[in-house]
């Protein structure tokens, strides 16, 4: 899977977010931290969301989940 990462720069350094991902951004003093900051924000976003869908589910007997893979068209 791959994700798009936009950044801006503003005189204090940069904001960087990924387009495909509501709540995934992030700032750095460099574009390196910047980047790095994005990564994690993505990891922590990603938790956050299967933690919150976790709960939704919880007691629920006609779910099914199983793994989902995407690949780049």
């Amino acid at each position: 899977m791959t994700f798009t990462a936009v950044f801006r720069r503003f005189p204090e350094g940069y904001a960087a977010w990924v387009e495909e991902l509501p709540g995934a951004n992030t700032q750095g003093a460099t574009l390196e931290e910047a980047r790095a900051n994005l990564s994690e924000a993505v990891e922590l976003v990603l938790e956050a969301n299967r933690v919150l869908a976790e709960e939704k589910l919880l007691g629920q007997t006609d779910i099914i989940r199983e793994p989902l893979v995407l690949q780049a068209a």
